[in-house]
């Protein structure tokens, strides 16, 4: 097994995989949006690292100044996701891929590292446990379980918006925040909307598509927040199972 790791690159990106979709033919279309969404940040120095391998290995982090998330603060870089799964598991590799970006970090002269997690593991979030491991340290809150954990390397920290943690909005309707930067967005967004309209469901959908929308959410997540009657109901992409449940439909 091959242990190279690779960064996407405006010259490589259209001819190397996505890890997160590598698999699902039904969000291919979502994979080409997020292939777009990257080449507009690269120049911004968002990192998309893999390994060589076909597989779900790999860590995404860009500056926090320009990261699409409600988190504030200066110089640090934000990692949005870290993703070793199946049986590329107990191999080395998140250590490799932190001790690559903490480096970066470094190298580019930051104070820090950043990212979202919980204080139990929650599905597609980062294992606090993991993360204290590396020294890093829990910052901010919002609502009961999520938390900012920060690396900082000279004491300054980030912090989430007071409007994010208030995880709450005025509207009652089925309202869900979703972004592009999730290859699973666009075929998700598709389902809900056409089962909403079967069953007369109000929905609003809040395209989070500028970093200023980003910075400015009504809570912690940036590509998939789901809203009902003003509470956060989860980050979960929805199913009909789901629906069907919070409806009370048959």
């Amino acid at each position: 097994m091959s242990e190279r790791f690779i960064n996407l690159t405006e010259c490589n990106i259209e001819n190397e995989h996505l890890c997160c979709a590598i698999a699902d033919k039904k969000h291919q279309a979502g994979v080409s949006v997020k292939k777009q969404w990257l080449k507009e940040r690269m120049a911004e120095g968002h990192i998309f690292r893999k390994l060589d391998e076909k597989g779900k290995v790999f860590i995404e982090y860009a500056p926090l100044e320009t990261a699409w998330v409600p988190v504030h603060g200066d110089h640090y870089l934000y990692i949005y996701c870290l993703w070793v799964s199946g049986s590329f598991k107990g191999k080395g590799y998140a250590g490799s891929l932190m001790d690559y970006c903490i480096n970066d970090a470094k190298e580019r002269g930051k104070a820090g590292v950043c990212i979202l997690s919980s204080k139990k593991k929650k599905p597609f979030l980062s294992d606090k446990k993991f993360l204290l491991k590396y020294g890093f340290e829990v910052v901010d809150t919002a609502g009961n379980e999520y938390e900012l954990l920060a690396l900082s390397f000279h004491g300054e920290t980030p912090r989430f918006s007071d409007k994010a943690k208030e995880m709450k909005i005025q509207s009652k309707e089925l309202t869900i925040y979703y972004g592009l930067q999730c290859p699973y967005i666009p075929n998700c967004i598709e389902q809900v909307r056409e089962f909403c309209h079967e069953k007369n469901i109000p929905l609003n959908l809040i395209a989070v598509d500028t970093l200023e929308k980003a910075k400015d959410l009504p809570c912690v997540f940036n590509n998939w927040a789901v809203f009902y009657n003003g509470e956060f109901e989860t980050n979960h992409l929805l199913n009909e199972t789901f629906l069907k449940k919070k409806f009370q439909l048959v």
